[in-house]
C-alpha cells in the first residue's frame, strides 16, 4: 500500500523548495499559483473520461446481473422437484452381498428394459446392510431371511419390512476330508456361523445329520449352549461366517456349515455338500431369503415393480444357475411374508425374556 506522504504528491522536497529563496520571489510565485488556481477553477474545469465511467458502470451492472441471477438458480434448484425415484438421475440404491453374481446383471438390465435405474451397492459382511437402510443411505436391500430381519428389528427397535420373497436356499455342510456325514470321526470339530440367527440354522443343520445332539426342542434361537456336548459326536467353533470355508482347510476342523453367499467364492458348489437342511419344511420359513424396505416404503410402486422383476424367467434362471439349481424360489406375497416377521419378532422377544 502506497505511504500518506506519496498520496499528496510524487516530489515532497519540490514542495519544500517553494519555501526558500528572496522574499520577492515567494510573492511572485505566490501570486502566480493564486492565478493559476484561478484558472483551473474557471477556465478549465475538470473533466471525467466518459469512457471510464461507463466502463465502471458496465463492470457494476454486470456484477449485480451475476449475482442476482445465482440467488434466483438457487432458488430455482432448491425449490425444483427431485428426479422421480428409479430414474437415471435417482436410481433405486440396493444393498447386497455378492454384486457381482450374475443374477445381479441381469436383473439390472431387465429393471432398466422397464425404465428403472438400479444402483447396487455391494456389501462384504451381514452387518451393515440394515443400518444402512434404517438410515436412508440404502432404498431396499437383498440379503436377509426373515430370522436375521427379525433379530434386527428387535434389537435395534426398528421396523424394516419384507415386501417380496427370493428364495430359500438349502444350507449346506462341506468338508475337505470327508466325502459323507458318517466319515466324520467322534470327537472332531465342525465350524459354524457364529452369527446368533444363521448359528440356530447351523446347529440345526448338524441335528438334523446326527452330528449332535440337543439338550430340548430346537428353535430359531437354538445356540451352542443348548448343544449336550457329552450325547453329541462332534463339538462346534464359531468362527465369522464370511471365515468358516477358510476354516475348512484348517486341520483340526473336520467340517464346517458354510453360508450360500460364501460358497462359490471358496471355490465350492453347492452340490459338494455332504449334508443339507430342507427347504420346503415349515421350519424353513424363517429362512425365506427377502427384499426389505423401510416401513415407510413397503408399498412403494417402484419397489413392488423391482420385486416383480426379480421373479421373470431371465433373473431366476441366472439365480438358479449361480446356485446350481439349489435355490428353492419363493414368491409369496409382502403380506404373508410380513405376517411370518411378526410371528417370528414375537418368539424372538419371548426368547429374551
Amino acid at each position: 500500500m502506497a505511504s500518506p506522504t506519496n498520496l499528496q504528491g510524487t516530489d515532497p522536497q519540490g514542495a519544500d523548495n517553494t519555501g526558500t529563496g528572496n522574499g520577492s520571489g515567494s510573492s511572485q510565485s505566490g501570486s502566480k499559483d493564486q492565478q493559476a488556481a484561478g484558472d483551473i477553477s474557471t477556465a478549465e474545469p475538470v473533466r471525467v473520461d466518459n469512457r471510464v465511467r461507463n466502463s465502471i458502470i458496465a463492470l457494476v451492472v454486470v456484477a449485480l446481473l451475476a449475482v442476482g441471477a445465482f440467488f434466483v438458480f438457487r432458488a430455482f434448484s432448491s425449490n425444483r422437484p427431485s428426479a422421480p425415484k428409479g430414474s437415471k438421475g435417482n436410481p433405486v440404491v440396493i444393498g447386497v452381498v455378492g454384486a457381482n453374481d450374475p443374477q445381479w446383471k441381469v436383473f439390472q438390465e431387465e429393471a432398466q428394459k422397464q425404465g428403472i435405474y438400479v444402483q447396487l451397492k455391494n456389501f462384504t459382511d451381514y452387518t451393515s446392510e440394515n443400518p444402512a437402510l434404517a438410515q436412508g443411505s440404502l432404498d431396499l436391500n437383498e440379503f436377509q431371511h426373515i430370522l436375521y430381519l427379525a433379530n434386527y428389528n428387535v434389537k435395534n427397535n426398528q421396523d424394516l419390512q419384507p415386501i417380496g420373497g427370493v428364495a430359500v436356499y438349502p444350507l449346506g455342510l462341506y468338508s475337505s476330508r470327508y466325502k459323507n456325514v458318517g466319515s466324520i470321526p467322534q470327537g472332531a470339530t465342525v465350524a459354524i456361523p457364529n452369527d446368533e440367527t444363521n448359528q440356530a440354522r447351523a446347529i440345526g443343520v448338524l441335528e438334523g445329520a446326527g452330528l449332535i445332539k440337543l439338550k430340548g426342542r430346537w428353535t430359531a434361537f437354538t445356540t451352542p449352549n443348548d448343544i449336550d456336548a457329552s450325547a453329541s459326536k462332534v463339538t462346534v467353533k464359531a468362527v465369522e461366517a464370511a471365515k468358516v470355508a477358510n476354516a475348512l482347510g484348517d486341520p483340526s476342523v473336520s467340517a464346517g456349515v458354510v453360508n450360500n453367499d460364501y460358497v462359490k467364492d471358496a471355490g465350492l458348489s453347492p452340490q459338494d455338500a455332504i449334508y443339507h437342511d430342507s427347504a420346503s419344511s415349515e421350519s424353513a420359513k424363517p429362512y425365506i431369503n427377502v427384499w426389505v424396505s423401510r416401513k415407510a416404503d413397503a408399498n412403494n410402486a417402484v419397489y413392488r415393480k423391482l420385486v416383480e422383476i426379480f421373479h421373470n424367467d431371465a433373473v431366476t434362471k441366472a439365480l438358479k444357475d449361480h446356485f446350481s439349481g439349489q435355490a428353492v424360489l419363493n414368491n409369496d406375497s409382502p403380506e404373508s411374508l410380513q405376517k411370518i416377521l411378526r410371528e417370528v419378532q414375537k418368539q424372538e422377544t419371548g426368547s429374551a425374556k
